[in-house]
């Protein structure tokens, strides 16, 4: 089982999301990754955000935990979705610490037509919209790329 926590930020109506190609699909993901044996799960976010793309960030409010299971390869993990914003630096791409091809920073209107993993482009409007009603969403049905 994975835990990971991943980082909500948005600037000027845009969502700042690391995208990949898996099979020939384009897949985008909120910026974050798995824990470290006695991690916290907001160092962690901040631990990957530096590492990843360069930049320091301020973890806010816990907005959503969700849960997605892969039968098939006995995989599952936990996905809690943090606030944030940058609080220095400009996102670039490291090679080095992800598989991520791009960096890139989605229209929140854009949010329903792209794969996004994990799949909660519905959950996430409606927190924007202020219209999600408990954190703990559940299982995620996720496509398997």
């Amino acid at each position: 089982m994975k835990i990971r926590p991943a980082i909500l930020i948005i600037e000027n109506e845009k969502i700042l999301t690391m995208q990949y190609n898996y099979g020939g699909q384009d897949l985008y993901n909120l910026p974050g990754g798995n824990l470290e044996f006695g991690e916290h799960l907001t160092d962690a976010l901040v631990r990957e955000m530096m590492e990843e793309m360069g930049i320091k960030v301020s973890i806010g409010e816990l907005i959503m935990v969700g849960e997605v299971f892969f039968a098939e390869q006995k995989k599952q993990t936990f996905h809690f979705i943090f606030e944030g914003e940058i609080t220095a630096g400009t996102p670039i791409l490291n090679p080095k610490e992800t598989s991520a091809i791009n960096i890139k920073w989605l229209n929140i209107n854009d949010l329903k037509s792209v794969n996004l993993y994990p799949n909660i482009s519905e959950k996430l409007l409606q927190y924007l919209e202020g219209n999600l009603d408990n954190k703990y969403i559940g299982k995620i049905e996720q496509q398997w790329f």
